[in-house]
């Protein structure tokens, strides 16, 4: 090779490999991945190590972040030992596995990581690199993985996307590999349909998986970094759907910086993704939201709709002089269709809730891939393991191994009505399991508080539960009681009151912020047992005041009104109303008929605030076309 190095590119994922730990780790031959640590030596057996039944560890262990970690490190330190590791662990690689034994996707993952990792060593430790032909050896295995990676590319989804940015990152950074830039130009031209593809027209990756649009997304973003350092032109089109990917990105990011796990997803924060995107677009609300409210401006949307990929966001705000930006309130909502591929989970109408710096209600996550017994797999991805309602303990889709077959579970959003101070979301579930139709109201008023109604509608009687994920930081933290309104269940930060009579009880549950690693926590279960049309109705109000809020309920036949008296002074009343058809009628105290509105009044009885809710065309607000013929999403 003549003592030729790569070119320094940019690497998006960087900054999450400088853990000197890490490094020293696999200098002893230690590996800690997915919550497992095994001592398997600089040398390993790579094919005949005793590894978790997991086969996502060995994958993990495949694709050689943690060189990442020892090119930082050497950096960091000038000490050899770093980079002679890192060749000691390759050319164990090269010497023992056939290029095509693992995924296409872990391939192009792992000769990612070898060409960052080889272009940090190589800028510290220059002709060292070079030692005993190591980069003839090195190189030469890069371009075979990166055949096997060509004849073999994925068709569609996230793994075709980390596979076409591998072959840009290559490209870029051995232009030796690619004189005639043949396959640079093809990567570029590949990753943006790719992206017109992968990512729908409202921003939502297909898959529907929070953390696999940022995966995605690390690669497009990083595709226009490096075209910015590099002078590459990309096509028209790429930066307007690109956009729509970080508006999601920044509209699902909770108000404590991480995404909810949704779907097959860890948590996570990815605000530097959207700080990076705000400099290479000019997006000053990317920027604000990226560095906590420091830089920037904040967005103008509190609320956010993205009715193709099925998600919608209630948000109080994005912080300001009376509430801080983590303090805000916070809730998504899941009412689309089942993530596309095997990623989607059983979880229509599931929310999951954020305020006073910290989730309330979440989704357990992933935890595994894993289908062999004990089934964790299957417990992540059921009904049961979110927050809506089952019916006979049964999956809203039946579950099978991979992406379904048959039928699957369909939700929609029916309508979404907006006022001064009152949010409602009403979507629709239907079932190939059970002849259930379920209903889901969230009602967001004031900006301070949820009240979620659930109407089930049958012709035969089943049992229904209603289930709310509690944090691991609740354990032992949970009390459930009586009060005025019904019964009252009491957490760090949250109180529930169930209007009626349904069964309260705790049940164990699972949460699993990172693959592979998971930590107890309470579920919340209400119980109706016996009915064909049911209906539960909760109020989910962030507090830390120990007393109940007060809570009444009154059935007026087409309409329901809901008086809550309370906030941690206890200095107000409301009364919030709406119609069961969606239909404007006559309310209380409203000269016009309406589908939902509200007041609040002082202890005293002067009316504060009066305000009606009207429908909105979440379409329009989504800022893209309807489809000429979609009965599966927003009307």
């Amino acid at each position: 090779m003549n003592g030729r190095r790569p070119h320094r590119t940019f690497c998006v994922i960087e900054h999450l490999h400088r853990n000197r730990a890490v490094a020293d780790e696999v200098v002893e031959g230690r590996f800690s991945i997915q919550g497992r640590t095994l001592e398997l030596g600089v040398e390993p057996r790579w094919l005949g190590a005793t590894l978790p039944a997991d086969r996502e560890w060995r994958l993990e262990w495949s694709k050689f972040y943690y060189g990442l970690d020892l090119a930082d490190a050497g950096a960091a330190t000038g000490d050899p030992k770093y980079v002679r590791v890192w060749q000691r662990l390759v050319d164990g690689w090269i010497g023992q596995v056939p290029v095509d034994l693992d995924p296409t996707d872990v391939a192009a993952r792992r000769v990612s990581n070898w060409v960052y990792a080889w272009s940090r060593f190589a800028e510290t430790f220059g002709a060292l690199c070079d030692a005993d032909g190591f980069s003839d050896r090195l190189s030469l295995s890069i371009c075979r993985q990166l055949s096997y990676v060509i004849t073999h590319l994925t068709r569609e989804r996230n793994h075709r996307t980390l596979e076409l940015y591998a072959l840009f990152s290559v490209a870029l950074a051995l232009p030796w590999l690619d004189p005639a830039n043949r396959l640079l130009d093809f990567s570029i031209d590949a990753l943006h349909r790719n992206l017109l593809d992968d990512v729908l027209a409202d921003g939502v990756q297909r898959e529907r998986s929070t953390h696999y649009h940022h995966v995605v997304l690390r690669s497009f973003v990083g595709l226009r970094e490096n075209a910015r350092r590099f002078g590459l032109s990309l096509p028209d089109g790429f930066d307007a759907r690109l956009a729509r990917a970080c508006d999601f990105s920044m509209h699902c990011h909770r108000p404590d910086g991480f995404i909810p796990a949704l779907s097959d997803s860890d948590t996570g924060s990815y605000l530097d993704l959207l700080r990076l995107a705000g400099s290479l677009l000019n997006r000053a609300d990317w920027t604000y939201v990226g560095t906590r409210g420091v830089a920037g401006q904040p967005p103008q949307q509190r609320h956010a709709a993205f009715p193709i990929g099925g998600y919608f966001v209630q948000r109080s705000g994005w912080g300001d002089r009376t509430r801080s930006l983590a303090d805000e309130r916070y809730l998504i909502f899941d009412c689309g269709e089942i993530g596309d591929g095997g990623h989607g989970h059983y979880d229509a109408l599931n929310v999951e809730i954020a305020a006073g710096g910290r989730p309330l209600v979440v989704d357990p996550g992933r935890y595994t891939y894993c289908d062999d017994p004990p089934h964790w797999r299957r417990w992540f991805k059921g009904t049961h393991a979110h927050n809506t309602v089952t019916v006979d303990g049964l999956d809203q889709t039946p579950y099978r191994r991979g992406k379904p077959k048959f039928g699957v579970a369909r939700a929609r959003l029916l309508h979404r009505l907006t006022g001064s101070g009152l949010d409602i979301l009403w979507g629709e579930a239907v079932s190939p399991a059970y002849d259930v139709v379920h209903q889901r109201r969230v009602l967001f008023v004031a900006e301070e508080y949820w009240l979620i109604e659930d109407s089930l509608h049958s012709n035969n009687a089943h049992q229904y539960e209603l289930r709310f994920h509690l944090t691991p930081e609740s354990n032992d933290a949970v009390c459930v009681g009586r009060s005025a309104g019904g019964c009252a269940v009491h957490t760090r930060g949250t109180v529930f009151v169930f209007d009626g009579d349904p069964s309260i009880s705790l049940e164990a549950g699972w949460i699993a912020e990172q693959y592979g690693i998971k930590e107890a926590a309470p579920v919340v279960v209400a119980t109706m047992t016996g009915r064909a049309d049911a209906r539960f109705l909760t109020l989910v109000m962030p507090t830390d005041v120990a007393a109940a809020p007060e809570f009444r309920v009154a059935d007026g036949g087409d309409t329901w009104t809901v008086e809550v008296g309370g906030g941690d002074t206890r200095a107000w009343r409301d009364r919030v109303m709406w119609t069961r058809t969606g239909e404007a009628l006559p309310l209380r105290g409203f000269n016009e008929p309406a589908a939902a509105a509200w007041t609040r009044s002082s202890p005293a009885g002067d009316l504060l605030v009066q305000s009606i809710a009207t429908v909105v065309d979440v379409w329009k607000d989504a800022g893209i076309e309807r489809p000429a013929c979609n009965e599966e999403v927003a009307l």
